[in-house]
């Protein structure tokens, strides 16, 4: 009898000691696995991105997802966020890199040869209006591109890049459309300052966006590539503008540029696609609060405020400045392609070399020598030499803003809330760039003329733009100098 039970009961002990042995196992692997990985350093980037999310330890991660004694459930990691998802290259990657670059061409590149309309508006269609006045019109326009940022940014983080960049490519293009039909002041705000702009808005925001998900090691790079469209595109859209005007009109002139822009939108709609899947969820105004309840966040949009306080001047009024000391109408014209030729360079080479060395570490001394060019070098210049070493030397100094400014703000957020994040910090900007053109005209006309004034207040403000970027450097890694931030 108890030989028979004995025999019976054997197989099923062998069972249940294989699967103690088992499960024991099992938790040895993974133990030894978590020991295995190395310790991040605490001055590595993966202790300042908050994107980069940490293994929770083998007790955290129970069947039921509950932690150990009843604490509340722990989110599982989402991979798409680990750094070593990101693809960093590889054709899709490098077409949204392409249709980015067409996108900013399109959208920042006309906004940086807004210097030509503000000259030729004073000469031709609204002579009758003062500087200051007329400089509404391209305060409107880069004003209304920033200010829709939260909401373009909580429609992308919503449903992706498709149809948005399909109604800023309309708009854009409709609003050039209309502008080449204008003749009024009113008619000029409304097309070219506010439809158009609202255009470019659409397609700025998503362009920049998109990048983010596919690019984190050569972020700052991709970045500068993308960005390198808007230089381009300050190139080319004066020269065309200058030279198609005596030949074809206003008119025709902006008709053409309304064309160009949809081609390369063509291409950039086509190529544009974000790698992560959108997330909609009900609008909350306080997701646009919350970001500025972080000091490096905060600190950084009140630095790039201040700098883009001074950061146009120069591109709106280096033409009209360089006319009234007797440079040449034809010479001139090119001061402007100068400027957004050189800030190519500017744009790329800081990007590839700030994901070597710290992409804040880049963008402070970049700040620092453009307000010590605004200070040291515009304010004494005369003459045409003079005047176009300038241009050169503020388009590589300013160009880096464009390409980084983007890059910190990813830096620093959930690659998931970019959208929102980027959008609330170029609504604060936008304000800037809404009102510093009409200061600087009433500068230049209260003393009679004069440049100087205009040049110190530019100078100042980029001066105080790169201190409060500093701020939130320190607000991450303290007053550490060494360090890849």
């Amino acid at each position: 009898m108890s030989s028979s039970t004995s025999l019976s009961d054997s197989p099923v002990s062998s069972v249940k000691a294989m699967e103690r042995e088992s499960q024991h196992s099992n938790v040895l692997e993974k133990n030894n696995h978590l020991h295995d990985q190395e310790p991040v350093s605490n001055h590595t980037e993966a202790n300042i991105l908050p994107e980069v999310e940490t293994e929770p330890q083998v007790s955290e991660k129970l069947p039921n997802g509950d932690a150990e004694k009843g604490g509340p459930p722990h989110a599982p990691p989402n991979p798409m966020m680990d750094p070593k998802s990101f693809p960093d290259g590889g054709l899709d990657a490098w077409l949204c890199v392409l249709g980015g670059f067409c996108a900013l061409f399109c959208s920042f590149g006309w906004i940086n040869c807004i210097g030509v309309f503000q000259e030729y508006y004073q000469t031709h269609q609204l002579s009758q209006y003062s500087a200051s006045t007329i400089s509404w019109i391209p305060s409107c326009e880069a004003f209304m591109m920033f200010f829709g940022g939260p909401i373009i940014g909580k429609l992308y983080d919503n449903y992706g890049p498709r149809y948005i960049l399909l109604v800023g490519s309309f708009l854009h293009v409709f609003g050039l459309m209309m502008a080449s039909l204008s003749s009024e002041y009113y008619q000029f705000i409304l097309s070219q300052g506010i439809v158009s702009a609202m255009g470019a808005s659409a397609i700025f925001y998503p362009a920049m966006s998109t990048n983010a998900t596919w690019f984190f090691r050569r972020r700052a790079l991709a970045f500068g590539l993308m960005a390198a469209g808007s230089s381009i595109g300050g190139v080319i859209f004066p020269i065309m503008v200058t030279h198609l005007i005596p030949e074809v009109g206003f008119a025709w002139t902006m008709r053409i540029c309304a064309f160009l822009i949809l081609f390369l939108m063509t291409i950039a709609n086509l190529t544009i696609k974000s790698r992560i899947p959108p997330m909609p969820k009900p609008l909350a105004p306080i997701e646009f609060v919350l970001p500025f309840k972080e000091m490096p966040y905060l600190m950084l949009t009140i630095g790039s405020f201040l700098f883009f306080m001074g950061m146009f001047l120069p591109i709106n009024y280096l033409i009209v400045q360089a006319t009234s000391e007797g440079m040449s109408a034809h010479l001139a014209s090119y001061l402007i392609p100068i400027l957004n030729a050189l800030s190519l360079f500017g744009r790329v080479l800081p990007g590839y070399v700030g994901d070597k060395i710290g992409r804040y570490n880049v963008m402070l001394v970049l700040c620092a020598l453009t307000a010590v060019l605004d200070l040291a070098l515009w304010i004494p210049a005369s003459g045409n030499a003079a005047l176009i070493v300038f241009a050169a030397a503020y388009g590589f100094g300013s160009g880096a803003f464009v390409s980084m400014a983007p890059a910190l703000i990813a830096q620093i957020s959930d690659v998931r809330k970019i959208g929102v994040r980027s959008g609330a910090m170029f609504a604060v900007i936008s304000i800037a760039a809404l009102v510093s053109n009409p200061i600087a005209g009433a500068i230049v006309g209260a003393e009679d003329g004069s440049f100087t004034g205009l040049k110190i207040f530019c100078g100042v403000m980029q001066v105080a733009g790169a201190v409060f970027i500093f701020f939130s450097r320190t607000a991450l890694v303290g007053l550490k100098l060494k360090v890849k931030v």
